[in-house]
């Protein structure tokens, strides 16, 4: 989502996001901690609010990440290592990332969610960082077509 849009087609109203098995699990958990709030990451001074960015960059710094890395340089890193590591389509990684098509022509027309393949995606590199991990010794899947 760009500034409360849909970055992929302006006439849908909402956007998929696949997640992994993993994902799901802390999600499970932090429900256990938030209750049934709107938000799960709440603003801490009004509970009807989604967390702030600047909240975001404070847990960054306090992980010692300040002047290294920011939201959307996870983003980034991501996308890289979809591409480059497992071998993804950027179009496929674009979708999951909500990342709005260059060229007004082609997001009129192409609708594609590749839900199926984003799927696949999101569980492969949740287990590529579970085992970064666990050992660092990382085996790369079959890849596929850039």
């Amino acid at each position: 989502m760009k500034r409360g849009k849909l970055a992929i087609n302006p006439d849908q109203t909402d956007h998929h996001v696949c997640m992994s098995s993993q994902a799901l699990e802390l999600l499970r958990e932090l429900h256990e901690l938030t209750g049934r709030n709107k938000w799960l990451f709440p603003n801490q001074r009004d509970h009807e609010k989604p967390m702030s960015n600047g909240a975001i960059l404070m847990a960054l710094k306090r992980m010692g990440y300040q002047n290294k890395m920011t939201g959307h340089g996870f983003r980034a890193l991501a996308m890289s290592t979809l591409k480059e590591r497992l071998g993804y389509r950027h179009e496929v990684v674009d979708r999951q990332l909500a990342h709005a098509q260059k060229d007004k022509v082609a997001s009129a027309y192409d609708r594609a969610k590749f839900l199926d393949e984003r799927k696949v995606m999101m569980q492969e590199w949740a287990d590529y960082l579970d085992a970064i991990e666990n050992d660092g010794n990382v085996i790369i899947g079959k890849f596929r077509a850039a």
